[in-house]
């Protein structure tokens, strides 16, 4: 349980909230790379720890993340032109780069100094793993390196984009909550007599029915990892069925992959209590991967047919997400179609910030209560005038860091599964140094 103090440091993302500066120190993804693929295409809307803000590719190809109101009489850029290097609002004509510049002002006399005592909001932008990234913080922008899921150019990616009426800490603490799979992905990932997780077009089976695993918890310099032992079908009494994740602060989580592909999470904060959250499958080679129309329809998240125009679900809290019982009658656990929609009726449900006073957690809930401990007190230190966590000192090689999941002997110490090596590497250095 949090007090009401925790909760809200935990929580609250706006304005002068520590937790707010804690993002500000990172480069924050803005929207996907396809959103704004076009040069001189339509702005994107965007909003992010309580900011309005608009992203456009403008007609020389440069990415701009500016104020999405005008700074003229707030009019707002998203309708506005993109054209000949810039973005011009519709109301009087007042242009803006991708910098902040106002580079015209027709509505003013040729004779005006105005435009260069205005500057308009503008944040630094990278292009990278798919997606747009902005640093907003005031400081020196840190160097930015590429993301856990796009180790090298030829990575195949493909990205689930929901917009999640709650707020990001408790979309993010389903992400690190392994056991809620068992029951509420349950029939998504069906018990089988198979040496892994799998992927098909529907399900993903995997080789344990147990339903309660042992949860451990190891603290690493970007957060944590832990792993979630469960008895296998086959051998179990020789042999664990393990899977790793990593929680890589502030907002990113690398799940269990499967045969099939690698599974990443981000949980981005748009303000207090509405948080974007983005699903991404992908391969580096070592894995067949799997397309972005594929995993979109996998998913039962398809732009336009699961999903609206600000990529909020079709079935949602307004129409009690759809939920069919008579599938429910016929063996289908929980009557809503896909896995993130299923999570999504869990979170949003908790409402849009859940009261962590009233909870009573148990043994399955170790890594959440790590994830609480740590951010919690990352945020008091940040709104002491420390550097925010993983912001300072040595940052791990994030393309490199790795999750895993796999059926091991028995004497095997998950511990020493290294975090920058392939799974199939990391069984068998750790077998060998049984812990």
């Amino acid at each position: 349980m949090l007090t009401a103090e925790e909760n809200d440091l935990l929580c609250l993302v706006e304005g002068a909230a520590p937790m707010g500066r804690v993002m500000r120190a990172h480069w924050l993804p803005i929207c996907m790379s396809e959103e704004v693929a076009e040069p001189g295409g339509a702005p994107v809307r965007a909003r992010l720890l309580g900011e309005d803000l608009v992203v456009f590719r403008d007609s020389d190809g440069r990415l701009g993340v500016v104020g999405e109101h005008c700074p003229h009489r707030r009019a707002s850029l998203a309708l506005g032109r993109n054209e000949d290097s810039g973005l011009r609002c519709l109301y009087h004509g007042w242009k803006i780069d991708v910098e902040g510049n106002v580079v015209e002002m027709p509505s003013e006399p040729a004779a005006s100094c105005l435009a260069a005592k205005v500057r308009h909001t503008a944040y630094r932008v990278r292009e990278a793993g798919g997606f747009v990234w902005t640093y907003m913080g005031a400081a020196e922008a840190p160097t930015f390196e590429p993301p856990a899921w796009a180790p090298s150019r030829e990575t195949r990616i493909s990205i689930v984009k929901m917009r999640i009426d709650a707020n990001w800490a408790q979309v993010l603490e389903g992400a690190i909550d392994s056991a809620h799979s068992s029951t509420l992905h349950s029939t998504d990932m069906p018990p089988a007599r198979v040496d892994g997780a799998r992927a098909t077009a529907s399900v993903w089976p995997r080789p344990s029915t147990d339903r309660a695993p042992r949860l451990v918890v190891q603290p690493t310099e970007f957060g944590f990892r832990y792993a979630a032992v469960r008895r296998p079908i086959k051998d179990a009494a020789t042999h664990d069925y393990v899977r790793v994740t990593l929680f890589v602060a502030p907002f990113t989580v690398l799940i269990p992959p499967n045969n099939v592909y690698n599974l990443s999470i981000l949980n981005v904060p748009l303000d207090d209590t509405h948080t974007m959250f983005y699903f991404i499958a992908w391969s580096d080679g070592e894995r067949p991967g799997i397309d972005q129309d594929a995993w979109r329809k996998f998913c039962g998240a398809q732009p336009g047919v699961d999903l609206d125009e600000s990529y909020r679900h079709v079935r949602n809290r307004d129409n009690g997400y759809r939920q069919d019982r008579q599938a429910m009658r016929l063996g289908d656990f929980t009557g809503i179609r896909g896995i993130p929609a299923q999570d999504m009726a869990m979170w949003e449900t908790m409402g849009p910030i859940a009261d962590r006073s009233a909870e009573r957690l148990g043994a399955s809930d170790v890594a959440i209560v790590e994830f609480r401990r740590i951010m919690v007190d990352a945020a008091r230190r940040c709104a002491a005038g420390e550097p925010a966590i993983g912001a300072a000192g040595r940052r791990p090689a994030y393309a490199s860091l790795r999750s895993f999941e796999g059926i091991v002997t028995r004497d095997t110490d998950w511990r020493r599964l290294p975090l920058h090596a392939t799974p199939a590497t990391a069984v068998d250095e750790a077998a060998a140094s049984p812990g």
